[in-house]
């Protein structure tokens, strides 16, 4: 709710806890205290009420007296949480002896001075309070009441399904067919680029992923890129150079010499690339220089949304918008489902006809662009299903849009979504600001942050600031303000923000002097004071200089991408500074955390990958800290004084860092990763994340993953000793388990009984090994609904089991990821099952004479792939034991034949081992 109330209502909750007694305040004290609490309640209330209405439609009075508010409400907590912290006793817990003495007798000194200081601040504040007050007097605001806002409860795999375009398929081929084809679906040899350019918002990334995704298995390699507003060209080259699969020492190459590597390797290669988002045609002319002719042909696909650099970039597509019928498929699909329930249909009719005249006027205004389409539905999808209401979120859209979207209609529609979220939401969508363009932001990430910068009030809703978090951050999803990413495991891990929902939220954070982006793009000097920095592609060594002088003495959050900075700005001097976030930024030859200890307010603090070897002693100050990533760096072992750090909920180290004695005192920690220890892990019981890595099997793991009962995601890595059978044997896993990777480290002598839909009901990712498996046990694991990521290894032809395993009709119906290791042939996918599988890997499948066929008519040599409608890669490994080679040769062209008829024409990797 900041960017709505600023910090009023943290402030609020804190001077209710300086009256209470604990502080010792002077007499008559508490009485100003409560009137300020009355005071800014009732501003509270009125920034509230201002905040329903659009900002340009404000009276700038109103404006300017909210800003005010705002900034008065910054200084009022800094105020407070100085006077905090110098009533604590920091470090005195850790000294010893006459030292001690001196300095808590020189604390105790200096309690009157802090009494009396804070005594003339709530005075000044109170002052300026009342000023304000009497200026509010002059323009009084009724603006109406808020509606009332409906959470939309469905999960993230329904989302996902939403935002497919419709539509989508006939464009790709027609695109396929037109350019990169020469008839009769036969690849062209010679190369071929073509820029598809349109609208923002049509849909041009989508469609180049599409036509990425259904020819890429033509090509040796392949490579899929963003360029942005604001390119970083060497990181993109190493985009590129990994996407190909080429290693290379990055760290001491140039951008020319990054452009040489290249050539040298796609000269002889057949490749497809998509460089999406291009803005300048100087950026696409080095591009190009990176990506050779050769004689065996390549596709390159480019996306922007300008003609002319469409038009010179290649041979130029303009995508179209969608046609009546499609736009009607996805605006009802995303607001009453994808089917039919009578007929399982696309629904191109409204099924409710009182809305269907209101709907299809609401469908002109959007003009067929997806995004449009997709962000009125996701808003009218959290709204009650009344003719009134939605007519009056068609009348406040604006006028003249019908069949008209430009630049300035689709902000408005943007616009109005945005100010449609109840506050809190908005708060935490500005603060994506923070982030470059096309940049993907980690979940945990963001939501930490959310939680330093006091955005998630938990205290009274009975649920961690995490859980509240997560709900806001699906609530964002559900809104189509924020784009979901799954990892390799199916989990959704972080998001993207499209560059126009970007480029609305940073303009309103510039006029609200939310966030403060310094760039290559936006080099001009800040007026206000900065509340929060982030410093993205900045070349220029006065950006540097002039972000680090008063204008940061009040910044709360500071976020530095490594692309901006040859030297990191000194931060010492942010005392009130929450958020301080330098991923890969390099700081081995820098003090830049000489001062960390006195940055007393930190709650966030984000080294990962700095080059540092050590953290200091005095982190152990940072007694508000909650979150501290140090991964990534050669730190061998943590501080003594980080078990100090009482309010730590998030710590992130190294597999090679080491844990002092004392993490046990660490009783806040939610998330923990990666520890090598198991002493004291029982006493954690809030820990929902752990991952552990251990040299060897501990019997005593077992006894802690007893009391961790509310963990969610548990990685466990054993790399060294003989593998432990039935370890696990004992333990149950809590029902709101999600991912449970414990692959080769330890196996389950049988799959665990609650290894079922009514134990685990949101189990998304499984990486287990068990001895022994049925098949009444892979049926059982087909039933687990929110299963997407699979692997599973088992040991049934060293125990004689020679049987093969049927993969049900209707098993598995959310699995994208499969990979089968030391299954016996043959493994028999039947029709209906697996439906949106992607990735199958059968690893060390044993094929031996004596090996029993499945499910088929010719002796099991037809495994079913074509039943698997999804399928994209499939990659083998036979192991035939006993049996000719002519007949592992059999085996591994009917493999072949399989993928080779496949209507998707998978990726496909398939060789035998004859022993």
């Amino acid at each position: 709710m900041e960017v709505v109330t600023g910090a009023l209502p943290s402030v609020i909750t804190k001077l209710a806890g300086l009256a209470a007694g604990e502080y010792n305040l002077q007499k008559g004290l508490k009485g100003e205290i409560k009137f300020l609490q009355e005071e800014l309640e009732s501003m509270k209330a009125a920034l509230e009420d201002i905040s329903r209405t659009p900002a340009e439609q404000l009276p700038n009075n109103d404006k300017i007296w909210s800003r005010n508010v705002r900034e008065l409400s910054y200084d009022i907590e800094d105020s407070i949480d100085t006077f905090m912290v110098q009533c604590k006793d920091k470090g005195l817990g850790k000294q010893h002896g006459l030292k001690k003495v001196i300095d808590r007798s020189l604390h105790l000194l200096m309690q009157p001075k802090v009494r009396h200081k804070i005594a003339k601040e709530v005075r000044e504040i109170k002052s300026r309070v009342m000023e304000v007050h009497e200026r509010r007097r002059r323009y009084e605001v009724n603006l109406g009441v808020d509606k009332p806002v409906t959470v939309d409860p469905r999960l993230f795999t329904q989302y996902t399904e939403m935002k497919e375009l419709v539509g989508i398929e006939e464009a790709r081929d027609e695109f396929i067919n037109n350019f990169l084809t020469q008839g009769n679906n036969i690849p062209m040899k010679q190369g071929k680029t073509v820029s598809i350019f349109g609208f923002g918002g049509l849909g041009k990334t989508t469609l180049a992923n599409a036509v990425f995704e259904k020819i890429i298995a033509q090509f040796d390699c392949c490579a899929f890129v963003s360029v942005s507003q604001t390119p970083d060209l060497k990181r993109l080259f190493k985009g590129l150079l990994n996407d190909f699969g080429k290693s290379i020492n990055e760290e001491i190459l140039d951008e020319s010499r990054l452009i040489k590597v290249l050539r040298e390797f796609l000269l002889d290669k057949r490749y497809i690339v998509v460089v999406d988002d291009i803005w300048d045609i100087s950026v696409w002319k080095r591009i190009r220089c990176a990506l050779p002719d050769n004689d065996v042909g390549y596709s390159i696909i480019t996306t922007t949304r300008i003609a002319d650099i469409a038009e010179q970039a290649g041979s130029a597509y303009k995508l179209k918008p969608l046609s009546s019928n499609n736009s009607r498929k996805l605006f009802f699909r995303r607001i009453f489902g994808n089917k039919n329930k009578d007929n399982n249909e696309e629904i191109e009719k409204c099924p409710d006809d009182e809305l269907a005249e209101v709907s299809d006027r609401i469908l002109k205004k959007c003009a067929g662009v997806p995004l449009a389409i997709i962000t009125m539905a996701s808003l009218l999808a959290c709204k009650v299903r009344n003719k009134l209401e939605w007519y009056e979120v068609y009348n406040s859209v604006g006028t003249g849009m019908e069949n008209n979207m430009d630049v300035e209609n689709m902000r408005k529609i943007l616009s109005f979504s945005y100010y449609e979220l109840p506050c809190h939401l908005r708060t935490c969508l500005l603060y994506l600001s923070m982030f470059p363009e096309d940049f993907e932001i980690d979940k945990d990430r963001l939501i930490r942050m959310w939680i330093a910068e006091g955005f998630i009030q938990w205290e009274k809703q009975g649920k961690s600031p995490f859980e509240i978090g997560e709900f806001y951050f699906n609530e964002l999803i559900n809104r189509s303000m924020i784009q979901p990413i799954q990892d390799q495991y199916g989990v959704l891990n972080s998001c993207r923000i499209h560059d126009m929902v970007l480029d609305l939220i940073r303009s309103l954070s510039i006029e609200e002097n939310f966030v403060t982006v310094l760039s290559d793009m936006d080099s001009t000097s800040p007026s206000n004071t900065i509340r929060r920095l982030s410093l993205q592609n900045g070349k220029e060594s006065d950006i540097i200089a002039q972000a680090t002088r008063n204008l940061l003495q009040r910044a709360r959050s500071v976020v530095i991408f490594p692309a901006a900075v040859a030297q990191v700005p000194a931060a010492g001097s942010c005392r009130f500074l929450r958020v301080l976030d330098l991923e890969h930024c390099n700081l081995s030859h820098t003090d830049s955390l000489k001062y960390l200890g006195n940055l007393y307010q930190l709650r966030y603090l984000r080294l990962y990958s700095t080059h540092i070897s050590q953290l200091p002693e005095e982190i152990g100050n940072l007694q508000f800290l909650q979150t501290l990533d140090v991964r990534g760096n050669p730190i061998s072992i943590l501080p003594s004084s980080v078990v100090e750090l009482r309010n730590l909920m998030c710590l992130y180290i190294g597999s090679i860092t080491r844990v002092p004695n004392g993490i046990g005192n660490l009783t806040c920690l939610e998330q923990l990763s990666t520890i090598n220890i198991i002493e004291e892990l029982g006493q954690l019981t809030e820990l929902r994340l752990l991952r552990i890595r251990l040299d060897e099997w501990n019997d005593k793991l077992l006894g802690c993953l007893h009391k961790l009962q509310k963990i969610q995601e548990l990685c466990i890595a054993v790399h060294r000793g003989p593998h432990n059978i039935g370890g696990l044997n004992a333990w149950v896993a809590p029902r709101h388990l999600r991912l449970l990777n414990a692959e080769g480290s330890c196996w389950f002598s049988t799959l665990p009984a609650w290894v079922n839909p009514s134990f685990v009901p949101v189990l998304t990712c499984l990486r287990i090994s068990v001895r022994e498996l049925h098949q009444v046990d892979l049926d059982i694991l087909g039933r687990l609904s929110a299963l997407r990521h699979l692997w599973l290894m088992v040991d049934n032809k060293n125990l004689g089991i020679l049987q093969g395993l049927i993969v049900s009709p209707g098993s598995f119906p959310c699995l994208e990821f499969c990979h089968f290791f030391k299954f016996v042939w043959p493994v028999v996918f039947q029709k209906g099952a697996m439906p949106r599988l992607r990735e199958l890997w059968l690893n060390s499948l044993f094929y031996a004479r004596e090996a029993r066929g499945v499910g088929s008519s010719d002796g099991g040599l037809d495994l079913g792939l074509g039943n698997l409608p999804s399928l994209q890669d499939v990659k083998a490994m036979l192991r035939c034991e006993g049996a000719s080679k002519e007949e592992a040769e059999q085996a591994k062209a009917a493999l072949k034949h399989a993928a080779k008829m496949h209507p998707n024409h998978p990726h496909h990797h398939i060789r035998i081992d004859v022993y």
